[in-house]
């Protein structure tokens, strides 16, 4: 659900202007430290939202409506703010949102009988996508900046293959868009991350949320995959 907005951030990634060493630096750890907090409001907003049921309340029309509202409206919000101290409250807020429209894919995943085992699998899958990627942006020394042209198109054949799924609702579709889906956006934080490191993105803020969309597709695409090819009733 959340690949437009990966999409829509991609799209305004186009800084070519780079940092010193030192910038570079400080917004890297500045960008794993707010990164690391983002997961904080996210795990809580999808806990509230398991157990109050509120995201599962909504049909799918009116949930996609109010998570594109409340995103692209959050988005915006954290653009104006991102130089300012409201950046990281904004980001927060957010996360929290974000969580919130998590909770009807997790609680669907609880409600098998090895529920827990797939949301902790699909956790520790994306821990390691993330360490990965983290790992390959230290040590690679070409530019990827070319990439990013490549990434953009596929964010785009994603939304676009799950728009139309949304409606045509195939069980095959589905794990074939999570498949590409986890793809994409392994190598879009890793395209992120070398963006700070070379000191092309120099606001920790947009850097923490070009991988905090890229983190929450990977694992929501992973939670979905699991959900389908390895969920039990029993």
């Amino acid at each position: 659900m959340a690949e437009p907005l990966r999409y829509a951030h991609a799209a305004a990634s186009t800084a070519l202007v780079q940092a010193p060493a030192a910038e570079r630096n400080r917004v890297l750890r500045n960008t794993y430290w707010l990164l690391a907090l983002s997961m904080v409001p996210t795990v809580l907003g999808a806990w509230i939202g398991v157990t109050t049921g509120i995201a599962r309340a909504m049909s799918p029309g009116i949930g996609l409506v109010v998570f594109l509202g409340g995103a692209f409206g959050f988005m915006y919000a954290i653009e104006k703010t991102k130089n300012s101290a409201a950046g990281v409250p904004v980001l927060l807020g957010f996360t929290f949102f974000m969580g919130l429209m998590l909770a009807r894919l997790v609680g669907a995943v609880l409600g098998l009988a090895n529920g827990a085992g797939l949301v902790m699998t699909a956790f520790a899958g994306t821990g390691v996508v993330f360490l990965g990627m983290a790992s390959l942006s230290s040590v690679i020394k070409r530019d990827l900046s070319a990439l990013g042209k490549w990434l953009f198109i596929g964010a785009v054949m994603v939304l676009v293959a799950g728009i139309a799924n949304f409606f045509i609702q195939s069980g095959a579709l589905m794990i074939t868009i999570s498949v590409l889906a986890i793809g994409i956006f392994s190598a879009f934080i890793l395209y992120d991350l070398k963006r700070v490191r070379d000191g092309i993105e120099t606001n920790y803020i947009t850097a923490t949320l070009g991988v905090y969309l890229s983190v929450y597709n990977v694992f929501q695409s992973l939670l979905a995959l699991f959900g389908i090819a390895g969920g039990s009733d029993d």
